[in-house]
């Protein structure tokens, strides 16, 4: 399988008061095609720094980033956003869903960037919808659903132009247990039937024992990479 993720001698330093702090170091990690994969490990050790330089959010201090083919360091703040809104879905735990629009409107959102029919953009958002199962909700606003409910919206959101890399920072901290259960299940079969690569950063153990690959963090640099059974 070909690398979507390619990261090189990664550092990432803020300032602070007179001096830095180095939250990522030397970090060296390849993602394939199709991976169900995790960046674990407690708060502070680097995991939401390193999605957020993977998506393009933020920058890195030193290394290089290449994603999809592209060297993020390399290009402009209009080429990012034009990778991240053609290329890289994002799933937050606070579900980041428009409170005034309904179900059908927030999935719509992300197609309005791009070149896309009337007809083009409906046939998305009704398939991203039965994927989650919400067809039903279509005009419900985030404010009648429930938290699992708002979740698989985001989900669906994420996946609605269905980008090869998906990026999941704690989507399960505001859920129970069983909910959680389902929204993993949900996107354990998008990266199954769609080859959609999945990288979370979490360390909820629920999560952590749904990843076929699990890459501990700590203070900011690698600790162990660990590749559980795959399934068929």
């Amino acid at each position: 399988m070909s690398n979507l993720v390619e990261i090189r001698d990664l550092i990432k330093k803020y300032p602070v008061g007179g001096s830095f702090f180095t939250a990522l170091k030397d970090v060296n990690l390849d993602f394939s095609e199709g991976e169900f994969s995790g960046i674990v490990g407690p708060s502070g050790s680097g995991k939401t720094t390193l999605l957020n330089i993977i998506g393009s959010l933020d920058k890195r201090t030193s290394g290089s980033v290449k994603v999809l083919d592209k060297e993020l360091e390399k290009l402009s703040s209009g080429e990012s956003a034009k990778l991240r809104s053609e290329s890289i879905g994002f799933i937050f735990q606070s579900y980041n869903l428009l409170q005034h629009y309904s179900v059908y409107e927030n999935v719509e959102f992300p197609l309005l960037l791009l070149n896309m029919t009337n007809e083009q953009r409906k046939k998305a958002v009704m398939d991203a919808l039965e994927w989650v199962e919400l067809t039903d909700k279509i005009k419900s606003r985030p404010g009648q659903l429930s938290g699992g409910q708002c979740q698989r919206v985001a989900i669906a959101r994420a996946m609605v132009k269905k980008p090869p890399l998906l990026l999941a920072d704690e989507p399960t901290a505001n859920l129970d247990s069983d909910n959680s259960y389902k929204i993993l299940d949900y996107m354990k079969n998008i990266c199954r039937e769609m080859k959609t690569t999945f990288i979370f950063s979490t360390h909820d153990s629920k999560v952590i024992n749904y990843l076929n690959r699990k890459i501990h963090l700590v203070d900011g640099k690698v600790e162990k990479d660990i590749l559980t059974a795959q399934e068929d």
